[in-house]
């Protein structure tokens, strides 16, 4: 039995022996009793929902479960990720892994530096009124108004630095009253301040050179060699950096880095 089966099991004896509350959540509209202490994911999969797509990495990094809810007599409308909002009692929810957004094209390497190169792709930036709709709709709590009159004052580097915990999910473009498409203005400032502006690490050129002078080509071919059993030993014997750990740590074997 499975890891995941086993705690579908699980789960499932506990809400029979109701030591886990069944709550009421409604998932476009249709009501379904589910386990309270779910996310909202999982709980739409014990419902019988079955994702195709639109769950992405569930670690609440990728942006693609993003979704829209309110609560009884509230007036307020909520948004969260599906894989880290857990199931309130008469929540009602939707998910949109995908919200429509104009994106700019460009030659990357053809952009020069100079803020005006975003303000030529997107010259909706200019029509932002401050609302602050989009910092308030952001299940990352990027600060997104803020990164936005960055851009507008030139300053990339702020830009880049308020912009940086973006995943891409687009709720802010859900709010904006002045219909700009923030993640993807935020994406090309990223780019824009990594690629053009900010100062080269050297021991990234140093790892470059080592992988054009095929430091680890042997190590690949000797990985490519082996087979499913033998790629599972080495994978389940590797060092793994612990979790908590200084910036001094470094494995044991360095012949790789």
């Amino acid at each position: 039995m499975s890891a995941a089966d086993k705690g579908k099991n699980d789960l499932k004896e506990k809400v029979e022996a109701q030591e886990i509350k069944l709550i009421p959540v409604y998932v476009m509209g249709k009501r379904y009793l589910v386990p309270q202490t779910l996310t909202i994911m999982k709980a739409m999969e014990y419902a019988g929902y079955k994702y195709i797509r639109g769950c992405g990495c569930r670690g609440g990094i990728c942006g693609a479960c993003a979704t829209v809810y309110r609560k009884p007599d509230d007036y307020h409308l909520y948004v969260g990720l599906a894989c880290q909002t857990v199931v309130e009692p008469e929540m009602y929810l939707t998910q949109i892994p995908f919200y429509p957004a104009n994106r700019a094209n460009y030659n990357f390497e053809q952009l020069s530096s100079e803020p005006e190169e975003i303000f030529k792709l997107y010259p909706e930036v200019f029509r932002c009124i401050a609302c602050n709709s989009c910092t308030k709709a952001c299940p990352m709590d990027v600060a997104v108004m803020d990164f936005i009159s960055a851009v507008k004052q030139g300053n990339l580097a702020r830009a880049a630095d308020l912009s940086f915990n973006c995943i891409q999910c687009g709720l802010c473009v859900s709010r904006c009253m002045g219909e700009l498409p923030q993640y993807h203005i935020a994406q090309l400032v990223r780019r824009i301040y990594g690629g053009k502006i900010a100062p080269r690490a050297q021991h990234l050129a140093g790892s470059a050179r080592a992988i054009k002078n095929g430091k680890y080509q042997k190590a690949l071919d000797e990985l490519q060699k082996c087979d499913v059993k033998q790629l599972t030993v080495i994978y389940k014997e590797r060092e793994i950096e612990p979790e908590i750990t200084g910036e001094e740590w470094t494995p044991a074997r360095t012949d790789y880095l």
